[in-house]
C-alpha cells in the first residue's frame, strides 16, 4: 500500500527548476505557476515552463499537475510522452508570480497592509503517482524576501539563512484571487463579519496604506454603515478619492449613516454640483439636517456639533431615558449624557448616564441631573470650546441658541478631531 507524502517548498524555491523527461532531458525550466479560480481554491493547475526559466509569454508551454510525479530526490518529472501545450489564459487564471508575489493584500489579524514576499506550496504525492501542488499560504515577512533575494543560490545554504527570520505568514484561505480588480491586483477575502468586527480607525489606516485601485475595491465592498464610520476616520483628501468615482445614489446612503456634522464636513469639501447630487440622493429628514449644519462655518459650534443627541421631556424617569436610548437611531457609543429639555426645546438639565445606571427606572431625572449645565452658544469658536473641555474635563458639551433652544451636542472625539487639524 502507498503513502501519502507532504514536501514543502515555495514559489521562490521552485521558479528556475528543471522539469526532466523519463529519459533524463530537460523539458523546461519553472517559470511560472498557473492557477485556475474555478476548478480549485488551494491547487496549481498547472506549472509554466520556459527554456531559461525566467517568463516569456511568446515560448511559455503549460503542463497539468496531473501529467508530474516528484521524484524522492525532488526531481520534476513528466510523464511518459507527454507534450507540453502553449500557455493559454482565461478570466479565472492567475499566474502567481506575476499576480501575487509583490502585491499588496490587507492581514486582517494586524489591521495593517502588507506585501506579498512568497508563497508557501506543499507538495503531495505518492511514490510513483502523479503529484499535486497545493498553496498553503503566502509570506509576508523578510523569509520570503531574503529567499527571493538569494534565488539560484544552492536550496540547503538558502533555507539555513532564512529560517533565522521569524515567519509571519496569512493562510491560503483569507487571500481572494477571483474577485480581483481589473488591474490584477489581489486583496484579502475580508468577510464582512470581520470587517464588523475591525475599528473604523482601523479601517482607515488600511484604507490610507493601500494603493488607489485596491482602496477602491475594497472601500465599496464594505455595506454602508461601516463605510459611513470608515469615511469619517480618514483625511478629506482621501474622502474625496473615495467617493470620486462612486454613484451618487450609494454615497448618499453612505452619508445617510454618518454623523450629521461629519456629514456636512465632508460635503463641504466636495465640489457644489457634488455636493447638491448627493444631497438630491438623501432622505428628506437626514438631507435637512446636513443642510442646516452646511450653513455654519466649520470652526465655531454649529460647524463641529453633531444634532444626534438623546434627549428627554422634563418630567421624565429614568425608564423614560432608558427607552430614549432604545430607540436612539444614532452611534448610541458615542453617548455620554442624556439631555432635558422642555416643551419650547430650552435646555433644562444634563443627566450623566451612569447615574442612570445607578438609580431605579422610576426616578425622576430631574433628581439625578448635573448641579451645573454646562454649554456654548452656536457661534463659539472652536478655541473657546477646547478651553472649556479642558477646564472642566467635560465629555459633552451641549450647544444652544441665543434663546437656550438646545441645537445640539458637540463629543470630546469632535474636539480631538479639531486639536488634530490644528497640528
Amino acid at each position: 500500500m502507498s503513502t501519502m507524502h507532504a514536501r514543502r517548498t515555495t514559489v521562490a524555491m521552485l521558479l528556475g527548476r528543471p522539469v526532466l523527461r523519463e529519459d533524463g532531458s530537460t523539458a523546461g525550466r519553472v517559470a511560472e505557476f498557473l492557477f485556475r479560480g474555478l476548478q480549485s481554491r488551494t491547487h496549481v493547475y498547472a506549472l509554466v515552463l520556459t527554456r531559461t526559466g525566467r517568463f516569456r509569454g511568446a515560448e511559455a508551454v503549460t503542463v497539468p499537475l496531473a501529467q508530474l510525479q516528484l521524484r524522492t530526490d525532488a526531481s520534476i518529472v513528466l510523464i511518459k510522452s507527454y507534450t507540453p501545450e502553449p500557455l493559454t489564459e482565461d478570466d479565472t487564471s492567475v499566474l502567481l508570480e506575476r499576480d501575487v508575489l509583490d502585491q499588496q493584500i490587507i492581514d486582517v489579524h494586524g489591521h495593517k497592509v502588507v506585501r506579498v514576499n512568497d508563497v508557501d506550496l506543499v507538495w503531495e504525492y505518492e511514490e510513483g503517482q502523479v503529484c499535486d501542488l497545493r498553496i498553503a499560504e503566502v509570506e509576508v515577512g523578510m523569509r520570503g524576501a531574503v529567499r527571493r533575494l538569494l534565488r539560484g543560490l544552492p536550496a540547503e545554504a538558502v533555507e539555513s539563512l532564512v529560517h533565522r527570520f521569524q515567519p509571519r505568514v496569512i493562510p491560503w484561505e483569507f487571500v481572494d484571487l477571483i474577485d480581483r480588480d481589473p488591474a490584477r491586483r489581489v486583496r484579502l477575502n475580508v468577510e464582512q463579519d470581520r470587517l464588523s468586527r475591525m475599528h473604523p480607525s482601523d479601517i482607515a489606516d488600511i484604507l490610507e496604506d493601500l494603493a488607489p485601485a485596491e482602496r477602491d475595491a475594497v472601500f465599496t465592498s464594505l455595506d454602508e454603515g461601516i463605510a459611513a464610520e470608515a469615511l469619517e476616520e480618514v483625511e478629506p483628501r482621501l474622502q474625496r478619492s473615495l467617493l470620486e468615482h462612486m454613484e451618487s445614489s450609494r454615497v448618499a446612503d453612505i452619508v445617510e449613516e454618518m454623523d450629521p456634522a461629519a456629514a456636512a464636513d465632508l460635503l463641504s469639501e466636495l465640489p457644489e454640483e457634488r455636493s447638491d447630487a448627493i444631497l438630491r440622493q438623501m432622505e428628506p429628514e437626514e438631507r435637512q439636517e446636513v443642510q442646516e449644519l452646511l450653513e455654519f462655518a466649520e470652526d465655531v459650534a454649529a460647524g463641529i456639533m453633531t444634532s444626534d443627541l438623546v434627549a428627554v421631556p422634563v418630567g421624565a424617569t429614568v425608564a423614560d431615558a432608558v427607552q430614549a436610548l432604545r430607540v436612539f437611531e444614532g452611534d448610541v457609543e458615542t453617548v455620554t449624557e442624556i439631555f432635558i429639555a422642555d416643551a419650547e426645546g430650552k435646555l433644562r438639565g444634563v443627566v450623566n448616564l451612569a447615574r442612570i445606571l445607578l438609580a431605579s427606572g422610576d426616578t425622576p431625572l430631574t433628581e439625578v441631573q448635573e448641579e451645573r449645565i454646562h454649554c456654548c452658544r452656536v457661534d463659539m469658536t472652536a478655541k473657546h470650546i477646547a478651553e472649556q473641555f479642558d477646564k472642566y474635563n467635560l465629555r459633552s458639551l451641549a450647544v444652544v441658541d441665543s434663546e437656550s433652544k438646545l441645537e445640539g451636542v458637540i463629543y470630546a472625539e469632535h474636539v480631538i478631531a479639531l486639536l488634530r487639524e490644528e497640528r
